[in-house]
C-alpha cells in the first residue's frame, strides 16, 4: 500500500491543477483519472476575467497559453428587439473587468485537461490513467482502493482530494450532502468548425424567438456555440439530424453573423442538459476536501464551473502549503468564502435565465423592458459585474429579492 500526501480522484481541470501546484510545492501526490483519453464534454472551455485571475496566482497562465489559449476582448448583447447595427456598434470591452486580464482565456477542454495532467506528471507527481475507484474511505485515514493495469491497489493519504465531478464517489463516501435547484431549461452545446468569418475576439449572446444562443471562438476558425430552450422541449434537436437542426437555430435575423455558424460544420458532439445550480453546505469531511463540480456548481447560463473550480484549487492549495494542519478547522475558510460565492452566483444565473432563456410574449416584453430600462440605467446589469470581475466584487444590493423585482421590472 502506498502512502501520499495528497490522494485526488479525478484527472480533469481541478484535479489536475491542485495536483501541479502541490507536487511543485514538494507534495508527494497521487492522481487518478479514470479516462484512458479527454473527451469532449461541451462545457469547460471559457475562463471569465475573475477565473484568469486565479489561474495566474496559482502560476499556471503562461501553461494554459503556451497551450493555445485564446483571449477573447468584445462582447456583444444581441436581442429580436435591438437593431443589430446598434448592438455592435458598442461592444463591452472585456479588458476592464480585471487589471491585467485582457479577457475571458478559451481553451478546449479536452487539452486543456491533458496539459494540465501532463503538467502534474512533470511536477513529479505519480499519475494514473484508466483507473477504476473501488472504494474511497474518509476518515482519520483516508484511502482509496482502485484497480489500473489489471492491478488492485490501495493508497493512504493524510487528505484525499474529490475533484471527480458531479456524479463524485469521493463525496457520496465522505457523506456530504448535494442540494440541487430545479432545473429551468434545456442547454445544448456544439464545437463548430470552418466559421471564420466570426472574429476571432468577439463573443456574442442573443434570444430570438423560442432559442437563446452564446457563441465563443477559439481561435482558428472554431467557434464553441450554445443552445437555450424551454424546459418542455427535451427532444428538440436529438436524433441522427440534431446538430444540423440545432445550427439551422441560430440563423437569426438580430445577430446577421450567426449565418456563419449556421453554415459551419460540427466539429464534436452534440450535448444537451439540463440547466440548474448544486452545491454542498460543508465540500469537506474528516480527511477529505472537494473542489469543483464535486463540490456543487452553476448554472452552466452564465459559463462560471472553470472559474469556480480555479478558485476552489488555489484557496484548498494556499491552506495546504500554509501549515501543516490539514484538519476541517484549517478548511473551514475554504467552505465559507465558496458558500457566499455560490449563493450569489447562484442569484446571478437565475436572474440572467430569467433574462435569456425564457420564452414566449411575456418574457419577450420583459426583455424589451430590460433593453430599454438598461439603456439609461446601468445598474440594471451589475449581475454581469459578479460574472465578469467576480462574485465579491459586485455590490451585496445586487444579489437581492429586491435587485431582482427591479430588474425583471416586477
Amino acid at each position: 500500500m502506498g502512502s501520499y500526501d495528497l490522494v485526488i480522484v479525478g484527472g480533469g481541470i481541478g484535479g489536475s491543477a491542485l495536483a501541479t501546484v502541490m507536487a511543485r510545492a514538494g507534495r508527494s501526490v497521487l492522481l487518478l483519472e479514470q479516462s484512458e483519453i479527454y473527451e469532449d464534454r461541451v462545457r469547460g472551455e471559457w475562463i471569465a476575467p475573475w477565473g484568469v485571475d486565479e489561474v495566474k496566482r496559482l502560476g499556471l497562465y503562461d501553461l494554459l497559453r503556451d497551450a493555445g489559449g485564446h483571449h477573447i476582448t468584445r462582447h456583444v448583447t444581441y436581442d429580436e428587439h435591438v437593431d443589430p447595427a446598434i448592438a455592435e456598434a458598442a461592444p463591452t470591452p472585456l479588458g476592464l473587468f480585471r487589471e491585467g486580464v485582457p479577457g475571458p482565456l478559451c481553451l478546449g477542454h479536452p487539452h486543456h485537461c491533458q496539459t494540465l495532467f501532463d503538467a502534474a506528471a512533470a511536477a513529479g507527481a505519480e499519475t494514473l490513467r484508466g483507473v477504476r475507484v473501488i472504494e474511497s474511505r474518509a476518515g482519520a485515514d483516508p484511502q482509496v482502493t482502485f484497480e489500473a493495469a489489471g492491478e488492485t491497489r490501495t493508497a493512504s493519504a493524510r487528505l484525499l482530494v474529490g475533484a471527480d465531478g458531479r456524479t463524485s464517489q469521493v463525496r457520496e463516501a465522505a457523506g456530504i450532502v448535494l442540494h440541487q435547484d430545479t432545473p429551468h431549461h434545456w442547454f445544448a452545446g456544439l464545437l463548430v468548425e470552418g466559421v471564420d468569418e466570426w472574429p476571432a475576439d468577439l463573443q456574442a449572446i442573443g434570444t430570438e424567438g423560442d432559442f437563446g444562443f452564446l457563441a465563443f471562438p477559439q481561435g482558428g476558425g472554431r467557434v464553441r456555440v450554445y443552445g437555450g430552450y424551454a424546459l418542455d422541449e427535451a427532444k428538440r434537436f436529438k436524433g441522427p439530424d440534431g446538430p444540423q437542426r440545432f445550427l439551422d437555430a441560430f440563423a437569426m435575423k438580430c445577430s446577421p453573423a450567426n449565418r456563419h455558424i449556421a453554415a459551419g460544420r460540427p466539429a464534436g458532439p452534440l450535448f444537451s442538459y439540463i440547466n440548474a445550480d448544486a452545491w454542498t453546505d460543508r465540500p469537506f469531511a474528516p480527511g477529505v476536501v472537494l473542489v469543483g463540480d464535486a463540490a456543487g456548481w452553476n448554472d452552466p447560463i452564465i459559463g462560471l464551473g472553470l472559474s469556480i473550480t480555479y478558485r476552489d484549487v488555489r484557496l484548498v492549495t494556499e491552506i495546504l502549503k500554509a501549515s501543516d494542519d490539514w484538519s476541517e478547522a484549517a478548511l473551514a475558510p475554504y467552505a465559507e468564502e465558496r458558500a457566499e460565492r455560490m449563493r450569489r452566483l447562484r442569484i446571478a444565473g437565475r436572474l440572467q435565465a430569467a433574462l435569456d432563456m425564457e420564452f414566449g410574449p411575456e418574457a419577450s416584453a420583459r426583455r424589451r423592458s430590460y433593453h430599454e430600462r438598461g439603456a439609461v440605467d446601468p445598474t440594471l446589469r451589475l449581475h454581469s459585474i459578479a460574472v465578469m470581475a467576480g462574485p465579491e466584487l459586485a455590490p451585496p444590493e445586487t444579489f437581492t429579492d429586491a435587485h431582482r423585482e427591479r430588474v425583471l421590472g416586477a
